[in-house]
This record gives structure tokens, C-alpha cells and sequence, in this order.
């Protein structure tokens, strides 16, 4: 069963290489790009204290009679520029780049207050307070470890990092495991979590208990089972699964995406391999130009696949992570057809986006540069609950 689920995406890498190695290689392209794109991310910075990176989205909230950006889309999106910033060696640390990094962080951790990120009174429906929890606490967790909290922040930060794993393990599906955006209004009763979700609350979570932050096993061990499920048998995952395991009929050129979130995050805790790893990265490697089609469009899950544009950074962000995680001399093998691909999409103003959106030129950026340095960036925590605290 192991070799059937691996088989597909086995067979169709082998074109997808032959294609990506007759393109030329030119290595000051991405030196060019880091440089374009860092400039812009910190002109870019906005809000009424310009401490914010706001994702922007079809999503609305209703806030003092307007219709407006939902506070963690916009504390999500901080957080993601905040940890390309952080983890792109070639910044100087200039007084602008420090500024602007200061204004970021006290925005994260002084969000916390704000009453749409609480989970006390967390009711499912629709809801991406969960989007600002991972990215949030992985961007502190990071800014922890790499000895890099702003002056005078260690108290407020740290703070939020326990703010935000609790935040995060409160709004954990119940019974049957995982994080979905979207669920029923009864949060009690257990609904189906979504694997690119969950893939992501994880490694939020992994990272916030090598931190020495309480992590409940059962959550971790819930959730991890029901990204086991999640996989069908030809080694594809789902959009969204309950307590059966995911259909064979799931199809590989959809999943490009949650295939990669899905298996870093088992590889982590010890329930993947390399070759599951190396599995979703053919795959994705041989289904790009399906998430390429919708790439900048409009609408959402749109056909034959149902894959919506925000998926595709998101896809190449977790890809580049993914190659880090095999052994060393497999990495290069993959590292140079990510590398092509991203400089392919690169648009016209030296940015990345995959939304219609201007804003989100931000985000879209931010996962390409984090991408094209993957190999500079810390590698993401292992989970094992033998070495955490346990939450109340």
C-alpha cells in the first residue's frame, strides 16, 4: 500500500524535471527580487500606526457600521511579512528596518485585547481569528529564538505567545481533531477540519512547546490523526474530513497545497517520511500549472478542481519547506524548479500576488521570498509530547 500511495506522483515528476531542467539558471534574478521586495514590504506598511501587513480577501467583518478587513486577517498578515523580514539575511538592520519591525510586533501582541480575537466567545461560523493565531504565535516563537524582540518587548511578547497557543488550542475541533475556518455554530459538538489548516496550527503549536509553552498532548494527538485521515490512498488530501478516512476518488491536482502542509507537519511529529515528503513535492511539481490557473483570479474555489488563488503562495511557501526537510543531497534537486517557478510568476513591478487584490501583494511577496530563502530560515520545531507541559 505504501508504493500505491506514492506511485502517481512518482511517474509524473519525471516530465516536470525533464521541462524545469532545460530553462535557464540565472541566480542574480533572485538577488534582485529579495532587494525589490524588501523595499517594498517596508513602504508598504500601513494602518493607523503603521504597524500592519493586512491580508485582504473576499471576507469582511462589520465593525462600527463599516465593512472591514477581520482582525486576523490583519494580525495573520503582519505576522507573515513580520517573519520574512526577520529570516532575510541580505536586510541591513537599518533604523527603518527596526522601526518598522518594533511597530509590527507591539501591533501582534496588543492584538490580543481586541474582541474579535478572544476564544471565550469563539462560536464557529465563519471565523479566521484562527489564521492570526498560528501565524502570530509562530512569527513570536521565531522572534524568541532567534534573539530578536525588540527592546524593552520581552514582557509583552512573551505574554502573547501564551495568549496565543492557549487562543489556538481552545478553538481546536473536539473529538475528531484538527482546525477548519469554517464550522458549525455548536462548537461543542466535533465538525471536519481542514488539512491546510491544520497542517499550519500544528507547527504553531510544535513551536510554541520547544518554547517551554504548555501543549496539550491530546489536542496535538487528535489532530495528528486526523491528518492521517486525510490522506486518501493515492497519498492525496482532502479539502475537509471528519472520522472517516479521506476517499480514494480525492484528487491530486487539487491538493497540491494542503498535500505539502499535511506531510511537513507529520514528518515533524514522527509519523512521515522522506518519501511521503518527496511524494507531495512531485506532486506539486506536476500539478503547478493547476494552481497556476488560478493564480490572480477571481472568485474562490472555482473548477475543475476547486482550488482558490490564495493557495498558490501558500503551496510554494510550504513546498520550499518541505524540500528542507529531506536529506541534503536531495534538497538541490528541488530547491532549483521552486526557484523557476517563483521567478515565472514574478510580476512586472518585481512583486509577487495571487489575488486580485493590490494589497495582498504583501502577503504573496512576503511567501515568495520566504520560499526563494528557505535554506536561511531556522527549521520549523519536531513535536514530542514527552517533552511539554500540559494545559489545564
Amino acid at each position: 500500500m505504501h508504493h500505491v500511495q506514492l506511485i502517481l506522483p512518482l511517474l509524473l515528476v519525471l516530465c516536470t524535471r525533464i521541462i524545469a531542467a532545460d530553462a535557464p539558471s540565472d541566480s542574480n534574478v533572485t538577488d534582485d527580487s529579495i532587494a525589490t521586495g524588501v523595499a517594498f514590504l517596508l513602504a508598504s506598511q500601513e494602518g493607523p500606526e503603521s504597524a500592519e501587513w493586512p491580508y485582504e480577501g473576499v471576507y469582511r467583518v462589520r465593525q462600527d457600521g463599516a465593512s472591514v478587513i477581520p482582525i486576523g486577517y490583519r494580525v495573520g498578515g503582519t505576522a507573515i511579512v513580520a517573519t520574512a523580514l526577520l529570516h532575510l539575511p541580505e536586510i541591513e538592520r537599518t533604523p527603518e528596518y527596526t522601526g518598522s519591525m518594533t511597530r509590527a510586533v507591539d501591533f501582534i501582541c496588543r492584538s490580543t485585547d481586541e474582541p474579535l480575537m478572544q476564544w471565550s466567545d469563539y462560536d464557529g461560523g465563519y471565523d479566521v481569528r484562527g489564521w492570526g493565531y498560528i501565524y502570530a504565535l509562530d512569527f513570536l516563537c521565531d522572534l524568541q529564538s532567534t534573539g530578536s524582540v525588540p527592546e524593552g518587548m520581552d514582557a509583552a511578547v512573551q505574554s502573547a505567545i501564551e495568549f496565543y497557543a492557549r487562543a489556538l488550542q481552545k478553538i481546536a475541533i473536539p473529538t475528531w481533531g484538527g482546525w477548519n475556518y469554517s464550522r458549525s455554530r455548536d462548537v461543542t459538538k466535533p465538525s471536519p477540519q481542514a488539512p491546510f489548516m491544520t497542517g499550519p496550527a500544528l507547527q504553531a503549536l510544535f513551536a510554541a512547546a520547544a518554547r517551554g509553552i504548555p501543549v496539550d498532548d491530546d489536542t496535538i494527538t487528535q489532530a495528528l490523526d486526523a491528518l492521517e485521515r486525510s490522506r486518501s490512498t493515492t497519498g492525496a488530501v482532502e479539502y475537509t474530513g471528519g472520522p472517516e478516512r479521506a476517499s480514494p476518488d480525492t484528487n491530486a491536482a487539487g491538493a497540491a497545497g494542503r498535500m505539502l502542509a499535511s506531510e511537513t507537519t507529520l514528518h515533524l511529529a514522527g509519523r512521515g517520511s522522506d518519501a511521503r515528503v518527496r511524494g507531495a513535492l512531485d506532486s506539486f511539481l506536476a500539478f503547478w500549472d493547476e494552481l497556476d490557473a488560478r493564480r490572480g483570479k477571481t472568485g474562490t474555489h472555482k473548477g475543475p478542481y476547486g482550488v482558490a488563488p490564495y493557495y498558490f503562495f501558500f503551496a510554494h511557501y510550504y513546498a520550499a519547506q518541505a524540500i528542507e526537510l529531506l536529506p541534503e543531497p536531495l534538497r538541490k534537486e528541488y530547491r532549483e524548479p521552486l526557484r523557476r517557478r517563483l521567478e515565472q510568476v514574478r510580476l512586472e513591478d518585481g512583486l509577487w500576488n495571487d489575488r486580485v487584490f493590490p494589497r495582498s501583494a504583501s502577503y504573496g511577496t512576503a511567501l515568495s521570498l520566504l520560499s526563494l530563502n528557505m535554506s536561511d530560515v531556522p527549521p520549523p520545531a519536531n513535536w514530542s509530547s514527552e517533552t511539554t507541559a500540559t494545559t489545564d
